[in-house]
C-alpha cells in the first residue's frame, strides 16, 4: 500500500485489501482442452509471449485508467484540430493561398533550439574552445533533445518525431496524475477531475507541442507517486531522468528528499539515504561536459542569464519589472499581455504556496517554494503559466474543491476555456505564448 498520512489511508480507493482478490485473468469454457494440451493430447502451439504481454499490460489498466486515457485523447484531437485550423485561418503570409506544412504550427519558438541540438549537436563544427555559442542552446538541458534524436531514427520527420515524444510521454504523466490523485481525494472520478483541469488549463497546448513539459511530466509525476509508496530506488530514478530534461528536476529532488526525511522511520529505511543523491548526476554530468566545450562549469546558467534576461534580482524589483512591462506600454500589446499573464501565474503560484504549508504538505509546498524563487528573481517574469503545468499540487487541489462545491467545475472551465483557445491560437500562429 502506498504511504498516506494517517487521516488519508482508510478514506483512500483501494487503501483496504483482502487477501481473496478476484482472479483477473480470463476464464473460458475450454479447460477441459487446456488439460489435454498440458497432457500433450491435442497439442496446439504455446501462447504468443507478445500477446500475453500486452494483455498484462491491459489488465493493468483500470476502468478509471481507461476514462484518463479517452479523456486525454479526445483533448489532443481538439489540439490537433485547432492546428489544422490555424494552417489555413492564420498563414504566415495573409496573401498567401497555400497553407503551408500540415506540422508546421507546431515548429515555435523553443522548438528550433531543440531540433538544432538533436540533429547538430550542442557545439557543431567547433574546434577550440567556445566562450558561448551564438543561440544559447546551452541553457536547454539534453533530455529533450537525445529523446528526439532516437525517434528520429524511426519517425523521420523531425516535428512529428517531436510531437509524437510529447503524445505518448504524456498519457504516462496524465496516468500518473490521476494515481497520485486518488492518494488524496476518495471519490472515484478525482483522478479524472484533475486531469481534466491540466489538460484545459491556459498553457495546455504547450504539452502537446515539442516542448519539455510533457516529457518532464512523465519521469516526475511517477516519480512522486514512486516516493509515496516510498520505493526510493525507483523514485530517485526518475527524478534523475526528470533533471535531464528540465532543471525543475532539481526541485523535485529537494521535495523528494525532503519527503524521505519525513517518512523514514526503522532504520532499513535509512539505509537507502544515498539513493537521494542519484538526481545530482545527471545535472554534474551536463556541467562536465560544457566546461570540456566552454570551460565553464555553469556554461547553461549564464546562457540563460544572456538569452532571457535571468540574472538575478530581488523578488520585488522582478515584480516590478514585469509589472512595468505589462501595464505601461513599454511592450507591444501581444508581449504585455503576456506579462500580465505572468502576474497572474505568480499570484496563484504564491496562493498555492501557502495552501500547501497550512495543510502542512511540506515536500510539495518545497518543490513548489523553489520553482516560484527560480521563475521570480529574474529581470522580469518569463514562462511562469507554462510552469504551471508542472505543478500537480494544483491540479488536485482544483479537483478537490470541485468535488465540495458542484459549481467550481463550471465556473473554472467556463473561465478557462477561452484562454486557453487563445493561448493555443497565439502559439500555434507563432507568436509569443510564454
Amino acid at each position: 500500500m502506498p504511504f498516506l498520512p494517517s487521516g488519508l489511508r482508510e478514506r483512500t480507493p483501494g487503501s483496504v485489501r483482502s487477501s481473496g482478490a478476484p482472479d483477473l485473468r480470463p476464464h473460458t469454457a475450454e479447460s477441459g482442452a487446456g488439460r489435454d494440451r498440458i497432457s500433450g493430447q491435442g497439442a496446439e502451439p504455446g501462447p504468443n509471449p507478445r500477446a500475453a504481454a500486452l494483455r498484462a499490460l491491459l489488465l493493468r489498466v483500470s476502468p478509471a485508467d481507461r476514462q484518463v486515457l479517452w479523456l486525454y485523447l479526445t483533448t489532443r484531437m481538439g489540439v490537433w484540430t485547432t492546428a489544422y485550423c490555424v494552417r489555413w485561418l492564420f498563414p504566415a503570409d495573409h496573401d498567401s493561398r497555400d497553407a503551408g506544412p500540415l506540422l508546421a504550427p507546431f515548429q515555435q519558438w523553443d522548438w528550433d533550439h531543440y531540433l538544432h541540438i538533436a540533429r547538430d549537436g550542442y557545439f557543431p563544427g567547433q574546434g577550440e574552445l567556445l566562450h558561448r555559442t551564438l543561440d544559447h542552446r546551452e541553457a536547454f538541458l539534453p533530455g529533450f533533445p537525445l529523446a528526439l534524436r532516437a525517434v528520429h531514427t524511426v519517425v523521420t520527420d523531425w516535428t512529428a518525431a517531436g510531437l509524437l515524444i510529447s503524445f505518448v510521454a504524456g498519457a504516462v504523466a496524465v496516468l500518473a496524475l490521476s494515481r497520485i490523485t486518488r492518494l488524496h481525494l476518495p471519490d472515484h472520478g478525482a483522478g479524472r477531475r484533475s486531469v481534466m483541469f491540466l489538460l484545459l488549463s491556459p498553457c495546455a497546448i504547450f504539452l502537446a507541442a515539442g516542448y519539455t513539459e510533457a516529457l518532464f511530466l512523465a519521469f516526475a509525476l511517477p516519480a512522486w507517486l514512486a516516493a509515496q509508496r516510498r520505493n526510493w530506488p525507483l523514485a530517485t530514478a526518475l527524478t534523475a531522468l526528470a533533471t535531464v530534461v528540465r532543471v525543475n528536476g532539481l526541485f523535485l529532488a529537494a521535495a523528494v528528499a525532503l519527503h524521505f526525511l519525513l517518512t523514514a522511520r526503522a532504520g532499513r529505511h535509512w539505509r537507502q539515504l544515498p539513493w537521494l543523491a542519484l538526481p545530482a548526476v545527471p545535472v554534474v554530468l551536463y556541467s562536465g561536459y560544457l566546461h570540456a566545450h566552454t570551460g565553464d562549469w555553469m556554461a547553461w546558467k549564464h546562457a540563460e542569464e544572456e538569452g532571457w534576461n535571468r540574472t538575478f534580482h530581488t523578488p520585488w524589483a522582478a515584480w516590478s519589472n514585469t509589472w512595468h512591462a505589462a501595464f505601461t506600454h513599454a511592450q507591444t500589446t501581444g508581449y504585455a499581455v503576456m506579462f500580465q499573464a505572468e502576474l497572474l501565474a505568480m499570484v496563484a503560484g504564491l496562493a498555492l504556496l501557502v495552501l500547501l504549508v497550512r495543510q502542512r504538505r511540506w515536500a510539495e509546498a518545497l518543490y513548489i517554494g523553489l520553482t516560484l524563487w527560480a521563475l521570480g528573481t529574474s529581470y522580469w517574469y518569463v514562462s511562469i503559466p507554462r510552469s504551471t503545468l508542472l505543478w500537480w499540487p494544483l491540479w488536485i487541489t482544483l479537483a478537490g474543491w470541485s468535488l465540495r462545491r458542484p459549481g467550481f467545475k463550471t465556473l473554472c472551465l467556463g473561465l478557462a476555456a477561452p484562454v486557453t483557445t487563445a493561448v493555443a491560437l497565439t502559439f500555434l500562429s507563432g507568436r509569443w505564448a510564454g
